[in-house]
């Protein structure tokens, strides 16, 4: 079996979904709370790399889920029980609920089928969030994570999804986090340990050529 057929038997539209972490204005917008990580997100391509496999899971039938982190006006729910959440409170762009902050940035493009998970707490898109439920009604037993950043919400989305009976797969190309190098690191020493590590050129391909399985247990129309 080629590397292609092992990839592609993890990648089967009808059991696979694609998440998107913290892709939001707020966060790799150009006017980001953190501009170091929305500069490493876009130059590297990353960013772009999202939108290419959200638009190609799209196209292949395979459902998509939008993790996004926010806060209450009021601060009612946060955590302040960590240096990185109390800094967040002082910087000048708040991922306000409703605000512009909160929409997915572009150039990702965001489909009426997408699901968008809103969190109000913690670190993590999945631990106390609405994903585990969604994917497991919807059938989904792989989860592509994509997004930022590698330094704290990507590595906590992949553990919690391995700890969840979940098959992860990381295409490295499309994460981000600072500094640059930090993410090779991550995903050479600690993601591949617990995740398959691929690329989008290559995910992009499996789904391409899917035919025509539809998201999460469904068949398209034209199957």
């Amino acid at each position: 079996m080629t590397a292609y057929d092992r990839l592609a038997g993890l990648l089967e539209p009808a059991s696979t979904a694609l998440l998107t972490v913290e892709c939001q204005r707020g966060v790799v917008g150009p006017e980001s709370a953190l501009p170091e990580l929305a500069r490493e997100a876009r130059s590297s391509g990353a960013l772009g790399n999202v939108a290419r496999l959200v638009a190609a899971a799209h196209g292949a039938g395979v459902q998509v889920l939008h993790a996004v982190a926010e806060r209450r006006p009021d601060g009612r729910g946060a955590n302040r029980n960590a240096r990185l959440f109390r800094a967040a409170e002082r910087l000048p762009v708040q991922q306000l609920s409703g605000s512009t902050a909160v929409r997915i940035a572009d150039p990702i493009p965001v489909a009426g089928e997408d699901l968008i998970v809103r969190r109000l707490h913690g670190l993590s898109p999945m631990a106390g969030t609405d994903v585990d439920a969604l994917l497991r009604n919807l059938g989904c037993r792989t989860l592509v994570v994509t997004g930022v950043s590698a330094n704290v919400a990507v590595p906590n989305a992949v553990f919690d999804a391995v700890n969840l009976g979940y098959t992860a797969v990381v295409p490295a190309d499309a994460i981000a986090g600072v500094p640059a190098d930090y993410t090779t690191a991550m995903v050479r020493n600690t993601l591949a340990l617990v995740a398959t590590v691929t690329t989008t050129d290559a995910v992009v391909a499996c789904w391409q050529g899917a035919g025509g399985l539809g998201r999460c247990g469904e068949r398209r129309p034209d199957g």
